[in-house]
C-alpha cells in the first residue's frame, strides 16, 4: 500500500520550468534568427522602389531636417512614413504600439531596414517627427501613393463615399480652460463660488456648488482643452466627453481612401460639407490618370 501510494505520488510530480541561465557570451552570427520581411512587406517594398517613394520623401522633407555634418543623425523620414504603413497594415491604435512592433518583428525589422543588432525608432522619436514635418508633407507623401495606385488603376474615382464617425479624445474635461482668458476652469468655478458667498478653499462646497450651480454650461465657444484644440465638447451616450469627428473620403469602386479629414466635432456633418468635397476633388484632380479616365470622372460629383 505505502509503495503504490508513493508510485502515485511520483506520478503528480512535475518539474518547475525555471528560465535559463546564460551559459556562453557571445553568439555567432549565423546561429541568430534569419531576417525576412516576409511575400506582403516584400511585395510592398517593391512597390514602393518602383514609384521612386524613397527619393521623393527625402525631397520632401529635406527643408525639415538640418543640413549640418555635425551631431547625432536624424532618423530617415522613409523609415518614418514606413512605420506609419506598418501601423495602418497591422491596425495599431498608437505610437508606442507601432514602435513596439517595429522592434518585436523580424518582418518589420526587414522592411524598415534594420538589423538585429540595430536599435529601432522610439515612441519618443516618431513623436518628435510628427510635429517636425508641416502638414503639406503628409499630405504630398498621401498624394504620392493616390498617384501610384491611380497609375495602377485601382483609384476609379467615379463614385466616393464620404462617411464621419464619432471617436473618444485622449484628452481630459479637467485640463479644459476659458478661451479668452485661458485660466483653467477649476480656477473659473472658484472664482464664481467666491462671487456666490462661499470659501474657495473648500473643495467639497465648491465642488456642490459647480454640480448645481444655474445656467452650468459646458460650450465650445467658452472652453477649449489646454492641450488638443481639435478635441470639442459633446454628449454622447448619455455623458459629456471631448471627441474627434474623423471622416473619410473613399472610393467606392476599390475601397481605396482618398483623404481623411477632421470635421468638426460640435457641428453637423452637413457643415462645411462642399468645402470638403472640393478638397477630395483637388485630390483626385492632382492625381495623374488618363484624359478618357477623367472625362468619364466628370461631373459625377
Amino acid at each position: 500500500m505505502k509503495n503504490a501510494v508513493g508510485s502515485c505520488y511520483k506520478n503528480w510530480v512535475f518539474e518547475s520550468k525555471e528560465p535559463e541561465k546564460q551559459r556562453e557570451f557571445w553568439v555567432e552570427a549565423r546561429r541568430l534568427p534569419k531576417l525576412s520581411a516576409g511575400v506582403f512587406f516584400r511585395r510592398v517594398e517593391e512597390v514602393l522602389a518602383e514609384m521612386g517613394f524613397g527619393e521623393e520623401v527625402h525631397r520632401l522633407c529635406r527643408p525639415a531636417y538640418s543640413q549640418r555634418s555635425d551631431g547625432r543623425p536624424g532618423i530617415d523620414p522613409v523609415v518614418y512614413f514606413k512605420m506609419l504603413m506598418v501601423g495602418f497594415f497591422e491596425n495599431l491604435p498608437s505610437e508606442r504600439a507601432i514602435a513596439a512592433r517595429s522592434e518585436d518583428s523580424l518582418a518589420v525589422r526587414a522592411f524598415l531596414g534594420y538589423r538585429l543588432d540595430e536599435a529601432t525608432p522610439d515612441h519618443s522619436s516618431l513623436s518628435v517627427i510628427r510635429h517636425r514635418l508641416p502638414a503639406e508633407v503628409y499630405q504630398a507623401v498621401f498624394e504620392l501613393i493616390l498617384k501610384a495606385l491611380k497609375e495602377c488603376g485601382l483609384l476609379k474615382g467615379r463614385a466616393v463615399g464620404i462617411d464621419s464617425s464619432v471617436i473618444e479624445a485622449n484628452a481630459s474635461l479637467k485640463s479644459l480652460v476659458v478661451r479668452n482668458t485661458e485660466e483653467a476652469y477649476w480656477d473659473y468655478v472658484k472664482n464664481l463660488a467666491q462671487l456666490a458667498g462661499l470659501d474657495p478653499k473648500d473643495d467639497k462646497a465648491v465642488r456642490q456648488f459647480d454640480r448645481r450651480r444655474p445656467g452650468k454650461r459646458l460650450s465650445n465657444e467658452q472652453f477649449k482643452n489646454r492641450h488638443d484644440a481639435d478635441a470639442k465638447i459633446s454628449r454622447q451616450k448619455g455623458k459629456t466627453d471631448l471627441i474627434y469627428k474623423p471622416e473619410n473620403s473613399v472610393d467606392m469602386d476599390s475601397g481605396v481612401i482618398i483623404q481623411a479629414q477632421l470635421a468638426a466635432a460640435d457641428k453637423a456633418d452637413s457643415v462645411g460639407l462642399a468645402e470638403r468635397i472640393a478638397s477630395v476633388q483637388g485630390c483626385l484632380v492632382r492625381a495623374p490618370g488618363s484624359p478618357k479616365e477623367d472625362q468619364g470622372r466628370s461631373g459625377r460629383w
